[in-house]
């Protein structure tokens, strides 16, 4: 089932200004990702704690052609992580970093569109 922007209902039927309404029906159910991906959004929460320790809390955003930068730092992490399964400077995992930098990418691709 698609994620389908709608109308704002109660999946129950219960009219919004009823006891117990809650406007979410067609909503994506963010805790579905959050219990599913807990050890994988966990380890990629490290990289991202990683990064801001490094350099700043959100810098990132502010990096120039950074769809391409982190594209290319996503690459590298994959081909390392054939290699070695931990990162020698940082000793978190190769494929964290690459999520990482599938998500940073992903944000800039969408908020560029925003714009």
């Amino acid at each position: 089932m698609a994620y389908i922007k709608n109308e704002e209902k109660d999946p129950n039927g219960i009219d919004a200004h009823a006891p117990g309404a809650k406007l979410d029906a067609g909503k994506p159910r963010v805790g579905l990702m959050l219990e599913g991906f807990a050890k994988a959004l966990l380890e990629v929460a490290k990289v991202t704690t990683y990064g801001a320790d490094k350099y700043t809390p959100h810098g990132w955003r502010s990096v120039p052609d950074g769809i391409n930068r982190y594209d290319d730092a996503k690459g590298r992490h994959l081909l390392e992580g054939y290699v070695n399964e931990l990162d020698r400077e940082t000793e978190l995992l190769h494929l964290a970093q690459e999520a990482w930098n599938a998500l940073a990418k992903l944000e800039m691709v969408l908020s560029r569109k925003e714009r």
